[in-house]
């Protein structure tokens, strides 16, 4: 079985016996992650958004099951269609044995991928955190350099860490704004979480 089918096999188990789902593998591509999202809404749940963990900020993919009559008629119906799901057999959307979308499947699976790397790109570039870092680092190299009076080393990491924080922050800024460019195009609507984060809703009923 390949490694498509095995993430398959372990993502259907866990639909099968949970209300929340969080999908973690660290090495995975976005796309990867966006095809099983695609297949977990296929069988009743939906995408909830992510979370970075650790100081590797590994992405962590958060699933909850929805309650809405049509998700749960839309899972009944694959369940029925696809009776093999997770256990080595097809799975709507996909071809056999593998997370690569079918045609059918692609624009859906591209838009949650846009939407997963949106939230991402938001919970990596905390804009306030990385200003206060950058300016933060350069007041206190100019003031080692001051203190110690090594100015040839110190003085130039004042002007280069906040310009690399500051260049960070507008590298992810630039990013998203074209993944929400995309997201526009395909209909979803800016809200903002509990948290303030700005996000993008999907129209619904989705991916049908």
């Amino acid at each position: 079985m390949s490694l498509d089918g095995r993430h398959l096999n372990n993502l259907m188990r866990q639909l099968a016996t949970q209300h929340t789902v969080e999908l973690v593998h660290p090495f995975a591509e976005h796309k990867t992650l966006g095809a099983l999202v695609y297949v977990a809404e296929c069988f009743g749940f939906r995408y909830a958004g992510v979370r970075l963990v650790g100081k590797q900020k590994v992405l962590h993919v958060q699933l909850v099951r929805d309650p809405e009559p049509w998700a749960r008629q839309r899972a009944a119906a694959n369940t029925a269609a696809f009776p093999q799901a997770g256990v080595g057999g097809t799975v709507p959307g996909m071809y056999v044995d593998s997370l690569t979308p079918v045609p059918g499947a692609q624009a859906d699976v591209d838009l949650i991928t846009a939407l997963i790397k949106y939230d991402a790109l938001g919970s990596a570039a905390n804009r306030k955190q990385l200003l206060t870092m950058a300016w933060g680092s350069g007041v206190l190299f100019l003031l080692l350099a001051l203190l110690t009076g090594k100015l040839a080393v110190l003085l130039p990491l004042a002007v280069l860490m906040p310009t690399f924080l500051l260049g960070s922050l507008r590298i992810n800024a630039a990013r998203r704004a074209r993944l929400a460019q995309q997201l526009t195009a395909a209909g979803c609507t800016p809200v903002r979480d509990a948290t303030g984060q700005e996000r993008y809703v999907r129209p619904v009923p989705y991916a049908t």
